[in-house]
């Protein structure tokens, strides 16, 4: 029997599978890049920028700095990061004056108690911080025209800024290819139509809106442009391990350095696709498990691996719930995730709905598998709601899965299934 650790909450859940059964354990490269410290990493990527002059040489002459960071769904390690990128930019220009602004997309605005646990006290006691909200359509500044038609409505600070930079992280990422670099900007500080024309069911439907994909990525392709149009001149992205520590880091131009990031990512997370029965996943513990909603795109890992007609098992804490009214009511209120689909699939770009790419992902998912949801009792009702199957732990989860599909189903266990890239590549 081979025991293995899966990312759950704060904390870990342990499946125990016959060996027999056991396909493949699909883990990340994840292995120390660097004898720095995390500090002195993001310091070198700062100091040897991609494609750019350095930060402190680019700042000197500018007045409004904007300064965008993820919100509290990203394990960006703002504690980390922020100190050395807001002292690059006021060694070359100590007068700056500097707003700091949460990129929250579509998400919950963040709590003041949120920002604390990620920057620390003394960044968010000492420096200016707005929370986006995408809803307000007064703090909006258009922006064009995106390559897709849809409409480019920004926060109104990325106009009224004399410089645009970011931090953030990279990793797979399930329709965009990979998070970090433009993604700061759309979905990161985009207004709600703007977001939802980016997030259609058209787009979301193409082979190559994947993890891992940016050539021909309908989605990426909106995002940079985006990007571009906001004049997002400096980036530092990291990479993290899997207990959230800096492993890597890329600064400098918006293209070069996201282009650099990524291949590195890739390098380090790309595992082979490795059929089974059964596929058992997590969202990477938390923050990333808090909500159903979040815990699609390591569910799309699974989707890589199980076989037509098996099981997926995801691991969740949840303690956000479904993250969303939207969200639920999309399953909630229909039979069964074909209607799902069939719904959302006829909905037209210009009509894009909210939450319905996560939807569109999730009920793609329930399509082609059984979906038992490892959470607390308290959201038994919700992921019941939702189509899915409740289980209290993995072990039950990987029982109740075994008794319908029979005692030799095969098993493919990828602990964390947003840190991977799942390939098929040469599998035939």
């Amino acid at each position: 029997m081979k025991a293995i650790e899966i990312p759950f909450g704060k904390g870990i859940q342990t499946i125990h599978v016959a060996e027999d059964r056991l396909q493949a354990v699909l883990t990340p490269q994840h292995e120390k890049l660097s004898q720095d410290t995390e500090t002195q990493i993001v310091e070198k990527a700062l100091e040897n920028p991609i494609g750019s002059s350095r930060l402190c040489e680019i700042c000197k002459d500018k007045k409004k700095i904007l300064l965008i960071t993820s919100d509290h769904t990203r394990p960006v390690p703002s504690k980390v990061t922020m100190p050395p990128f807001l002292r690059e930019i006021r060694k070359g220009n100590p007068d700056a004056e500097i707003t700091i602004l949460i990129a929250t997309g579509m998400h919950r605005p963040t709590t003041e108690a949120e920002l604390r646990a990620k920057m620390g006290d003394e960044i968010v006691d000492r420096e200016k911080i707005v929370v986006h909200d995408a809803m307000k359509k007064e703090d909006m500044a258009f922006f064009g025209i995106l390559p897709s038609g849809g409409e480019l409505w920004l926060n109104k600070l990325v106009a009224e800024s004399d410089l645009v930079v970011a931090e953030g992280f990279i990793e797979p990422h399930f329709f965009a290819g990979f998070s970090g670099g433009r993604k700061s900007i759309l979905p990161g500080v985009a207004a709600q139509k703007t977001v939802l024309y980016n997030h259609n069911a058209r787009f979301l439907k193409s082979p190559l809106a994947r993890q891992g994909s940016l050539n021909g990525n309908p989605i990426h392709r909106d995002m940079l442009f985006a990007a571009q149009q906001a004049k997002l001149t400096f980036i530092l992205n990291v990479l993290i391990d899997g207990e959230k520590h800096v492993i890597a880091a890329v600064a400098g131009d918006l293209e070069k350095a996201h282009e650099t990031g990524c291949a590195l990512s890739r390098k380090l997370t790309q595992v082979p696709a490795v059929e089974a029965d059964i596929a058992v996943t997590s969202n990477g513990g938390y923050p990333l498990d808090q909500n159903v909603y979040q815990a699609v795109k390591g569910m799309t890992a699974a989707e890589a691996c199980v076989k037509q007609g098996g099981a997926v098992i995801m691991c969740a804490a949840l303690g956000d719930g479904a993250g969303g009214d939207d969200f639920y009511h999309w399953f909630a209120d229909r039979e069964n995730p074909q209607a799902v689909a069939h719904d959302i699939e006829s909905i037209p770009p210009e009509e894009t709905r909210m939450d319905q790419w996560e939807a569109q992902m999730l009920a793609r998912v329930l399509c082609k598998a059984d979906c038992y949801f490892v959470t607390g009792e308290e959201n038994r009702k919700l992921v019941e709601d939702m189509h899915m199957n409740w289980a209290p732990d993995v072990d039950a989860a990987l029982k109740a899965a075994t008794e319908k599909l029979g005692e030799n189903a095969t098993v493919t266990v990828i602990p964390d299934g947003v840190g991977v890239i799942v390939s098929s590549e040469g599998k035939e």
